[in-house]
């Protein structure tokens, strides 16, 4: 806590004159933490000495039923919690091959703990699904065309059968799949749960990778009580269709049905994480989505966690409920304050400078909205994605988010959807930031309300070259990891051939990638972001994006990593055959190997299934995340509905 955060807990009550002494002492002295010592010679003799080959893939048997997965020892694991981690680096502390250049990381950490601007609040993650659109990449497509997402109500949606005819709305697709093994969940017990929670437990997981927080990162997130994995969870939502459909279908002996309250949407994620935020469902009609950004932004600012996703989700899925016009869609935010994300070296999408909230009254603002603001309304989104709830104001913040990005401002006509945004100026000729409004009305009289800013990155920043690292990439099972390898091999191929020159030759190139490297920090960002899961391949990175997309490609066709690449599969307890993570000079010694340049070796202990924390090893080197964050993980996701392992009907295979 800063000096303001402390005095303002003390004016209020909520903090004792000792306890408020103590903080402010301690706020105004500077920080003296140590890097981490060096290795002890009689612990680190030969770093290559008896490390194990690793296990090639098997036709072991899938993930345990239950909450998570098992990493050999007795600890749940997850997607988000890494296989071992208990061993690994400690966080606030960091070292980078070569020379330790611990005098820098404090430096920019004490900096970041005299910063001022805790006001306000970056957007460092965004997923979402929205009609016609399986992401935000379709989504933005929709605006910037003007595209009519109306349709009739899909056919997949049997049980809607006799109240459909005639009507036209605003809906997902396959809103009854889902992938109950990637989160650790048993068939039986998905087909219980809310279709509306599992999609935001999807759009929320999409969220965090992308925002780089579902590996050893979201350990580091702590707060002043130094609490870990100190990430809040507030989500939007204000219909209980599924538990309505399954009371209307209930017969005695049937069993229990799913539960009508929306504390497992928040619930879910909370625990399958291991997080220690608050959790919090909310429902203010529309206002709703936007509501949870408001109240993550307040739990941001107390300190009450140092990270939080917010968002909000909307379903139709009774037929009381259809009309026309009506709509859908799932989305979320990852939030941090700015200062703190800048130091970690977060993508910032956009910034956060304010929210509000009331009912029946307009929520503040600091000065009139000015004409080449963009503003985002209730009417606005109901425009291009229908009457949509709950998940009106998140998605009202979403396009906002886009468009200051962008640097594009969606007009309401279709002709012309999207026109450029220029910045404007002020007095002395600087360039100012883009700024959005959000401004949500309910007809129950709740209010909320944002403003959105365009972050322009300082003149410098942060090299992002390649590193020579390995690319890792892990899945709960084979057939997962096959399916995220196909899905960054095609990503690559689309982006490198955008980027390719205008002038190449057009039939030659179809199809395929440029020879370039890969994205800068491609590696890396897969490496210190993402969660290490059972399934695991190692390919080297370094040898331009044609061969990684070749070898990937290969992979998921064969199952084979090909040359200098290697694959573990550590399902049913195979993973650390020597019980590394168990010593405790395990941490001297992963420190040592990559002091020592030995990432080979670091590598084949990650695919034994030691806890290499990536994040922490890799802290001191310069860093930023890329600009084009990697795709998310893929899902296998099959029909389960209501105490069955299929729908009424069978939607269209999806990714």
């Amino acid at each position: 806590m800063d000096e303001r955060e402390i005095l303002t807990r003390f004016k209020a009550g909520t903090l004792g004159r000792d306890d408020a002494a103590r903080l402010l002492n301690g706020a105004r002295q500077p920080r003296t933490e140590t890097p981490f010592p060096p290795p002890r010679p009689d612990t680190v003799q030969d770093p290559d000495h008896g490390v194990p080959d690793a296990h090639g893939a098997s036709d072991g048997h899938g993930a345990p039923e239950g909450r998570g997965m098992s990493d050999g020892h007795g600890a749940s694991v997850g997607p988000g919690a890494s296989v071992g981690h208990g061993a690994s680096v400690g966080h606030g502390q960091s070292v980078g091959p070569g020379a330790f250049d611990g005098d820098r990381v404090l430096d920019s950490r004490a900096a970041a703990d005299r910063a001022t601007s805790t006001d306000l609040i970056a957007v460092v993650g965004i997923a979402g699904r929205y009609p016609l659109a399986p992401d935000l990449h379709a989504h933005w497509d929709n605006l910037l065309t003007g595209r009519d997402t109306s349709s009739a109500v899909p056919a997949t949606r049997a049980w809607l059968a006799s109240s459909a005819a005639g009507r036209r709305g605003h809906f997902l697709d396959a809103v009854a799949d889902f992938d109950p093994e990637f989160h650790g969940i048993t068939p039986t017990e998905a087909a219980q749960m809310d279709p509306q929670e599992r999609l935001f437990l999807e759009v929320a997981w999409d969220a965090l990778e992308d925002a780089g927080y579902t590996g050893s990162r979201l350990d580091a997130l702590t707060t002043a009580s130094g609490a870990s994995r100190a990430l809040g969870v507030f989500v939007g939502a204000a219909s209980h269709d599924y538990a309505l459909l399954a009371a209307g279908a209930w017969t005695p002996g049937a069993g229990a049905i799913p539960a009508a309250g929306h504390w497992g949407l928040p619930g879910r994620l909370a625990a399958s994480l291991e997080l220690t935020g608050p959790a919090q469902a909310v429902d203010t009609a529309e206002c709703s989505g936007l509501t949870a950004v408001h109240l993550a932004v307040g739990a941001l600012r107390r300190g009450e966690c140092a990270a939080a996703v917010a968002g909000g989700v909307e379903l139709l899925l009774h037929p009381a409920r259809l009309a026309d016009g009506a709509g859908e869609g799932v989305g979320a935010v990852v939030l941090k304050p700015l200062h703190r994300a800048l130091a970690d070296g977060d993508r910032v999408h956009a910034v956060v400078r304010d929210t509000a909230g009331g009912h029946r009254t307009r929520p503040r603002r600091p000065e009139p909205r000015a004409a080449e603001e963009a503003h985002e309304s209730r009417e606005t989104t109901a425009r291009r994605i229908g009457s949509a709830g709950a998940v009106t104001g998140i998605a009202a913040l979403t396009d906002a988010v886009l468009q200051v990005r962008n640097g594009v401002r969606i007009t309401g006509g279709p002709e012309s959807a999207g026109v450029l945004w220029p910045r404007t100026r002020d007095e002395a000729g600087r360039e100012l930031p883009r700024t959005a409004t959000v401004e949500i009305a309910a007809e129950s009289g709740g209010t909320a309300w944002a403003v959105i800013e365009e972050y322009t990155a300082e003149p410098g920043g942060t090299d992002t070259g390649g590193d020579g690292g390995p690319l890792l990439l892990s899945a709960p099972t084979p057939a997962h990891l096959a399916a995220t390898a196909r899905r960054l091999a095609d990503w690559l191929t689309a982006t490198a051939t955008a980027d390719a020159p205008a002038d190449a030759d057009a039939d030659t190139n179809a199809g395929h990638p440029a020879s370039g490297p890969p994205p800068a920090g491609l590696a890396r960002a897969l490496r210190v972001g993402r969660a290490a899961l059972p399934c695991r391949i190692a390919l080297p990175a370094s040898r331009g994006v044609t061969e990684l997309v070749a070898r990937l490609r290969h992979f998921a066709d064969t199952g084979e990593a090909g040359p200098e690449g290697a694959t573990a599969d550590l399902r049913d307890g195979r993973g650390d055959p020597l019980g590394l993570d168990g010593l405790p000079e395990t941490r001297d010694y992963l420190i040592a190997l990559w002091r020592a340049g030995r990432t080979e070796t670091l590598t084949r202990l990650w695919l034994n299934g030691v806890g290499v924390d990536w994040a922490a090893l890799e802290a001191a080197s310069p860093w930023a995340a890329p600009s084009q964050p990697p795709p998310p993980s893929a899902r296998l996701r099959r029909p389960l509905w209501l105490g069955a392992d299929r729908a009424p009907e069978e939607p269209e295979p999806n990714g």
